[in-house]
């Protein structure tokens, strides 16, 4: 059986795409791919530099790609909401901007834990808020990228979201992970429901090498950990552009179903060419999900509406 690759993806003209942290590693490389499929791509990054830095980086790429870059900061709800003013249109919201592992408890603007404020929370109230934009556009897609780590998640740990009790980096992590496990299949649930069209995906990109050491763990400078993470990220660690292709499979294949997640079909789901994997059973926790859902709009104050009809 043939190996799927960027080759095997659909013309995208005439289609936008929203690709958070864009500016480089996976994003960079999943927006990239649709652009040079014809797609009309924003790059929604948090730094505007850098932002406009992989814009040129990517024009020079694919000269006849259609791009712009948008401002969006998903530690701050007030960022996320003008960002989802400014979008016009949409036929593909790519959830992929994190952060890792960060050494120190930070907090948002809002003052939620920085892992789940902007790995979760950020991008649960930028779906709800495009959400009216993506239900009356043909074949529209959320694509929300979790972790492996999402494994070692506990559903325990929804008692407390915000690590105010106890802040562990990597507990921290792997709970937003789990997050973005039960929110794509809970928007796959009620959309359904709904008898909406759009569908929602999820993807991981295995073991791949991106700046995620510099802007999580290497924060704290060197530690052991980090610096047997950078060893890892050069022995180890597929490229950004193969870690990308599970997303790029649940964003655009035809027959790619809602509620379907994508990884590596390579040894522990590392590394290799994308194919539709499992989660974990706390991935399955209905009622874990709607609790998280229920949260997640008090929270921060999005109530995604999925019976809307834009």
């Amino acid at each position: 059986m043939a190996h799927w690759t960027t080759a095997d993806i659909p013309d995208q003209s005439g289609r936008v795409a929203v690709v958070t942290g864009a500016n480089s590693g996976l994003g960079y490389q999943t927006a990239l791919a649709l652009a040079r499929a014809g797609a009309h791509i924003v790059l929604a990054c948090r730094d505007p530099q850098r932002g406009d830095a992989a814009l040129d980086q990517l024009r020079t790429a694919a000269p006849d790609a259609s791009a712009e870059r948008g401002s969006l900061d998903l530690a701050d709800l007030d960022s996320v909401r003008r960002f989802a003013d400014s979008v016009e249109s949409l036929d593909l919201l790519i959830n992929n901007a994190g952060v890792m592992a960060l050494p120190n408890r930070r907090t948002t603007a809002q003052g939620f834990e920085m892992q789940v404020g902007t790995n979760h929370l950020g991008h649960f109230a930028l779906t709800g808020l495009l959400l009216p934009r993506l239900v009356n556009r043909p074949g529209a897609r959320v694509v929300t990228v979790s972790s492996g780590l999402h494994r070692y998640g506990r559903l325990t740990d929804l008692d407390d979201l915000q690590s105010e009790r106890r802040y562990r980096p990597w507990r921290a992590y792997a709970l937003s992970k789990l997050a973005n496990i039960l929110f794509f299949t809970e928007l796959d649930r009620r959309l359904r429901a709904a008898n909406q069209p759009v569908r929602s995906l999820g993807a991981h990109p295995g073991y791949a090498a991106t700046n995620l050491q510099s802007t999580g763990p290497g924060a704290d400078g060197g530690t052991l950990l980090t610096r047997f993470g950078r060893l890892g990220d050069r022995v180890f660690a597929q490229s950004a552009a193969m870690g990308a292709l599970p997303t790029l499979r649940a964003a655009t294949e035809p027959d790619a179903q809602s509620g379907e997640y994508h990884g590596p079909s390579g040894f522990l789901e590392q590394r290799g060419y994308p194919n539709r994997v499992a989660y974990s059973s706390a991935g399955r926790d209905l009622a874990a999900a709607e609790r998280l859902w229920t949260e997640s709009e008090r929270l921060t104050g999005v109530t995604v509406d999925t019976s809307t009809r834009g």
